[in-house]
């Protein structure tokens, strides 16, 4: 959504060896909002050269700017607020990642080798990869903690009668256990995300 200038010098900071934005002759793989005339959307990836469904991923923080037909293709991201103009334009309080010199908890890493491996594996083999495959299944969830297929129970407290009978054989986690694991693409230490912490 930024302007090309804009996503120029971003990409000039993320890839200053030009190995990921630019072709061989350098010249830009960026496309922008000043490519598309729908303010707001981001729409979907026909804009994009040499897009097809099964060959690209797209990481965003907002969901609902791409269309239905891309969804698939959707790693939603957290918010990352790296600058601390940022923090300030979003009410975010305390010191900014950038001040920190922090990458929340390694986040970013762990997306970018999760995707240099989605990359290594498309490279091997680019005609027979569906790139929107993730690498484990997030969940399959049942209304019954009773359930054998459920492992988890998910609450914020432990009052209800399915979350007692979680504590007996079943891991209790808080919501954001499931939110790490979907943004992290793998299953999180259950301990971390204990409602009695």
């Amino acid at each position: 959504m930024g302007s090309r200038a804009y996503a120029l010098q971003m990409a000039e900071l993320l890839d200053p060896e030009k190995e990921y934005f630019f072709t061989s002759t350098s010249s830009s793989k960026i496309t922008s909002r000043d490519d598309h005339s729908s303010p707001g959307q981001k729409k979907c990836l026909n804009l994009v050269r040499g897009c097809q469904n099964f060959n690209v991923l797209i990481l965003d923080d907002i969901r609902n700017a791409w269309t239905k037909k891309n969804q698939d293709n959707l790693i939603v991201m957290q918010k990352y607020y790296f600058f601390k103009s940022t923090c300030h334009l979003n009410n975010v309080t305390g010191q900014s990642h950038a001040e920190l010199r922090t990458d929340e908890s390694g986040y970013l890493e762990h997306i970018l080798r999760c995707l240099k491996r989605i990359h290594d594996i498309w490279t091997n083999n680019p005609i027979d990869i569906d790139v929107r495959q993730r690498s484990w299944e997030l969940a399959t969830c049942s209304s019954r903690a009773d359930a054998s297929s459920v492992t988890h129970v998910v609450a914020i407290n432990a009052r209800t009668k399915n979350d007692l009978l979680a504590l007996k054989n079943k891991f209790l986690v808080c919501p954001q256990w499931i939110e790490a694991a979907s943004y992290l693409w793998e299953k999180q230490p259950e301990h971390k995300f204990s409602i009695f912490n």
